[in-house]
């Protein structure tokens, strides 16, 4: 019996060790309820302390509830009015909204500022990164003006939480959502068509895509659980081979990695992933996923965070669990505003903010400046020597060389706008500001102004000839009267 149960305990054991390799990947396919209940609710030490044949009821006690949740972000929302906007991005499956905080000094108003956002539970069963979003944006406004890692991020960046992406799937305990569908492989792939079909894309998957359209944002983070690592792009491979491969802003995304890893209380210190961090496809490939398109289609640089071990922990660890991670969340959002480099972008003839484009040599990738203010941000791992190049069609491109330290640089570019011979003039293809009127608009104002006096003038000088004329043939008509009718000769 002793070596019965010795052999059961190693099985499970040694299982758990391969739990991490699902984390981001597993399969599509439902699985039994008590499956579910049994591997996805804990580790090997929660299977033989807790009754086996626990409920899904069980499972949940001491989370929120979907009910609960809204509550929660509404309770916010009026608790920290001053620095918070709370809206919803669409709605899943079964109509459950999907509620956002913004958090910043200016809510709901567009600044020259990076904006970061933060996604929790995209799979179902993966509930702890919606209990510790609502804790970072509480203590975000209990620390406001009070700390200044806090004061930071609210003053300079705003901050966009959606606590869970994928409500269904938590109230039914699984990994898809309503349909079944995984979410995280639900977005278009760059290798493969396999969800250009936009008619089978879920109500989630393009709430996301939607929110991405309506605000630029800097960078993001995903919250998972099953393992204890940050990824970074990319998720897949060509050949569907597992290996290590680079998207073109590999450097940053290590930094970026790093920040997270470093700050967690033990995730840099993993064996299994050196430095706590690891590219996607050399852990394992995946494809459609959340991460590769926001970098690809969004301009925003995302990672894919594991915080915890188990996908369901007991919800005694969450105070731990967001002791370990609070700080790694925080300095990853400071890090948008005290790494990098950051500018606008102004037309040189009248000072016109202009929406260019912000490239580096050797970095195959590009980074638009706002339409607002013309304000861009570029993440760049520090250390390093960068050539950084504003280009925009109509203007002559500016290139500058930098040496990036550990602090943000500013670099702002003016761009002196093209010119092109028209007759003994030169046309200025800037369509500035000046006054409040453009260029263009002046011309066409002037323009009209002439036209129309001179078209008064002719009115008037026809009108002064036809009195002229008119004055003469009275005059004629008078003197006749005066002298009488001529006579003919009569002898």
């Amino acid at each position: 019996m002793d070596h019965a149960f010795s052999f059961l305990f190693l099985s499970l054991y040694f299982s758990s060790l391969l739990h991490p390799t699902v984390a981001r990947g597993g399969e599509q396919r439902s699985k039994p309820s008590d499956y579910i209940d049994k591997v996805y609710s804990g580790s090997v030490r929660q299977l033989f302390e807790e009754n086996q044949s626990e409920t899904r009821l069980d499972i949940a006690r001491g989370y929120m509830t979907n009910s609960d949740l809204e509550k929660a972000v509404k309770a916010f929302g009026r608790r920290c009015s001053n620095i918070s906007r709370i809206y919803s991005i669409g709605k899943s499956v079964k109509g459950v909204p999907l509620w956002v905080m913004e958090i910043s000094d200016r809510p709901g108003e567009e600044e020259a500022e990076p904006a970061f956002k933060f996604i929790g539970n995209v799979h179902g069963d993966e509930p702890v990164g919606r209990e510790l979003l609502l804790l970072l944006a509480n203590w975000l406004c209990d620390n406001y003006m009070r700390d200044p890692l806090a004061t930071l991020i609210i003053e300079n960046v705003h901050l966009h939480i959606l606590p869970s992406m994928n409500p269904d799937g938590f109230s039914l305990r699984r990994r898809g959502n309503a349909n079944n569908i995984d979410l995280n492989r639900d977005f278009p792939d760059q290798f493969f068509p396999l969800n250009d079909d936009v008619g089978m894309r879920q109500p989630e998957t393009r709430a996301i895509m939607r929110w991405l359209k309506e605000i630029r944002f800097t960078a993001s983070a995903s919250l998972h659980g099953g393992a204890l690592v940050a990824n970074y792009p990319w998720d897949g491979t060509l050949d569907k081979r597992k290996d290590y491969y680079a998207c073109p802003d590999d450097e940053t995304f290590r930094f970026m990695a790093s920040v997270y890893s470093r700050s967690h209380n033990n995730m840099s210190l993993s064996k299994e992933f050196p430095g706590g961090i690891t590219n996607g496809a050399f852990w394992y490939p995946i494809y459609g996923g959340m991460q590769d398109w926001n970098y690809i289609h969004g301009g925003c640089f995302e990672l894919t965070l594991e915080i915890s071990d188990n996908k369901w922990p007991n919800a005694n660890e969450l105070p731990t669990l967001w002791e370990f991670n609070k700080m790694s969340m925080l300095n990853l959002v400071a890090s948008l505003v005290k790494t990098g480099v950051h500018g606008k972008i102004f037309s040189s003839d009248c000072g016109r903010p202009l929406p260019a484009s912000i490239t580096i040599k050797g970095i195959n990738y590009t980074v638009e400046a706002g339409s607002a203010f013309a304000d861009y941000h570029r993440l760049l791992a520090p250390g390093e020597k960068y050539e950084v190049m504003a280009t925009l069609p109509g203007y002559k491109s500016k290139t500058t060389c930098i040496s990036l330290e550990e602090k943000a640089m500013t670099l702002d570019f003016v761009l002196d706008p093209e010119v092109r011979p028209k007759g003994n003039l030169l046309q200025s293809v800037c369509d500035c500001s000046c006054d409040g009127k453009s260029k263009h608009e002046l011309v066409e104002f002037f323009g009209r102004t002439y036209l129309e006096i001179f078209l008064v003038l002719i009115v008037i000088l026809a009108f002064l000839c036809f009195l002229l004329k008119r004055r003469v043939l009275f005059n004629h008509l008078k003197h006749r009267q005066s002298v009488g009718p001529k006579r003919s000769g009569v002898v």
